[in-house]
């Protein structure tokens, strides 16, 4: 539940043109699809993927830490991490599994990207459902257990020498199809009103320098 009158007063350190901002933003935002990074260690691809998800508007990214920690930069990301729900999974070795598993119970199908196996051609792939698109590092691709556990495999036409392309490449071609095939669908796939007031009340926070400080002196003033 949002309190009102402390975003309010939250709001009257924000510019006009910044909260629009925040609007404007959050009608493109969607949940439809979401991605996840399965042990990726550099952390220029993945800063960079965290990038692409922010530029197409998926607002969840999902890292899981098996082998190696997800780091994000602040040079490749460009601040786009802030305005992402970001959830990491390094709890133990089925982190594969409790990630997939809560996507699964989520209603999305899981979709690993792999040039191998019977895949689905990019151009061709159903937007109609919630996905979840897997990604794996660029040499070995995503794990056997994902292999085993997906829905579904896509893969990017290539017609060249190269079988592989970076996966913060492949992230954006993926998304950029798939998120414009979206907006140019009938299907239900922006953000609901709630979840736009929960993402703009901490957008707003996040705005804010001290921002603990100013809310513990209007919380003062309320005694």
């Amino acid at each position: 539940m949002i309190d009102e009158k402390l975003l309010n007063y939250f709001e009257s350190f924000l510019t006009d043109n910044r909260k629009q901002l925040f609007k404007n933003v959050l009608e493109n935002r969607t949940r439809h699809f979401t991605v996840v990074l399965e042990d990726i260690f550099q952390s220029h691809n993945a800063s960079a993927v965290v990038r692409t998800c922010d530029i197409f508007g998926v607002q969840d990214v999902h890292a899981i830490e098996n082998k190696y920690n997800n780091k994000v930069s602040r040079h490749v990301a460009k601040g786009s991490q802030k305005w992402l729900n970001q959830y990491r999974y390094r709890n133990d070795g089925d982190n594969t599994k409790t990630c997939l598993d809560g996507l699964k119970k989520a209603g999305y199908q899981i979709v690993a990207t792999t040039p191998h196996n019977d895949s689905c051609l990019l151009q061709d792939f159903d937007v109609s459902r919630k996905t979840a698109f897997v990604f794996g590092v660029e040499a070995e691709g995503v794990s056997d257990y994902v292999i085993e556990n997906a829905d579904g495999f896509l893969k990017i036409p290539m017609v060249g020498f190269t079988e592989s392309l970076n996966i913060s490449v492949a992230a954006a071609i993926i998304l950029q199809d798939v998120t414009t095939k979206l907006r140019n669908s009938k299907i239900n796939w922006e953000l609901s009103k709630e979840e736009k007031e929960v993402l703009y009340f901490d957008w707003v926070k996040k705005t804010i320098k001290n921002v603990d400080k100013i809310e513990a002196h209007y919380q003062q003033n309320l005694k």
